[in-house]
């Protein structure tokens, strides 16, 4: 029938426009920077204090059984 040509045009359409994206978004650093600031889908809050670590925690319990 006449479907052929029309999955041909979907087909280069799926193929080409995310290829022209890249290219444009990669060639403007500043334009590229600009987005990846503003679509900031993950905030970190401020690091907190770390818990310590084995060495300090052996030193802890050495200090809890002289007492």
């Amino acid at each position: 029938m006449g479907k052929g040509p029309l999955e041909v045009f979907k087909f280069g359409c799926y193929i080409a426009i995310p290829i022209f994206m890249t290219a444009a978004f990669v060639t403007n650093p500043d334009r590229l920077a600009a987005i990846i600031k503003n679509r900031a889908y993950v905030v970190y809050p401020p690091e907190a204090e770390r818990p310590p670590n084995f060495e300090e925690l052996v030193e802890l319990r050495r200090k809890g059984k002289k007492d």
